[in-house]
């Protein structure tokens, strides 16, 4: 068990289960409604610790896990929701070693993310238009890890200009018009490599399924969504929550196939 240090990110959970995420700095203090608890008073201490705030209220120091971080961290650009990246790793087949060309990067989650599951053997490269939107990204990266890891390469510029040097196995895309990329990353892509493009409307939808059955470089090509509803469960009384994450985002994945010989 290793203690928080200066720098590292804490999640604080109050009586009622609400959390706040923070980033310790000596010095520093966190403020919210049941009053203030020093960031030294955590410094220090073992994850899973119970703090108390000069109100008297308990906080509940942990560790963010990562989708912790991408949901809590600020952020400039939206990030893809946890039940949804689960699914893109999955669906995009993306493991250890692998080489992933990731665009856009935006807040950087995804990239977090996909750096982890390929782990030290593998390569992210992550590419972003905006070059404020990538500075954002490497401090939320080194926010949650310490540094960028090695693994992960953040780049500015156009995804298209990239796709040949990278040598995909996967490419997995968050932009509006994802189309653009379907022939170039069948050029890059080998046989049995993965296209995955998340979007957030049907006509982008249609506009990529329609580029990706004209190109005829793909086959078994999904698109789906992923609903996810918590349950309360309290003594006899379980039944669904009133509210739920319904939809966020379509994922959409296809196949490179190789042209008959």
């Amino acid at each position: 068990m290793t203690a928080f240090g200066p720098g590292d990110p804490c999640l604080l959970y109050d009586e009622r289960g609400r959390t706040y995420l923070i980033e310790l700095q000596p010095g520093r203090e966190f403020h919210y409604h049941r009053g203030v608890l020093a960031h030294d008073a955590v410094i220090g201490v073992d994850e899973g610790t119970t703090l108390w705030s000069s109100k008297g209220a308990p906080l509940v120091a942990l560790r963010p896990r990562l989708a912790d971080y991408v949901l809590k961290m600020r952020r400039g650009a939206t990030v893809s929701y946890p039940k949804d990246v689960g699914a893109i790793l999955l669906w995009a087949d993306v493991g250890p070693g692998m080489t992933v060309l990731e665009a856009g990067t935006g807040s950087g989650g995804l990239a977090m993310i996909l750096a982890r599951a390929v782990g030290p053997e593998g390569r992210v490269v992550s590419v972003e238009r905006r070059a404020d939107h990538s500075a954002l990204a490497e401090r939320r990266i080194a926010g949650f890890f310490g540094e960028v890891p090695p693994q992960l390469e953040l780049r500015v510029g156009e995804v298209e200009d990239v796709v040949d040097e990278v040598n995909p196995d996967r490419i997995v895309l968050d932009l509006p018009e994802p189309w653009h990329l379907v022939r170039p990353a069948a050029a890059a892509l080998p046989g049995g490599g993965v296209f995955c493009c998340y979007l957030p409307t049907v006509p982008q939808v249609q506009q990529v399924r329609e580029e990706l059955e004209a190109s005829g470089a793909y086959l078994d090509v999904e698109t789906f969504e992923i609903l996810l509803r918590d349950w309360v469960v309290a003594g006899r009384s379980v039944r669904p929550s009133h509210r739920m994450i319904g939809h966020t985002g379509f994922i959409t994945v296809a196949r490179r196939r190789l042209p008959p010989a």
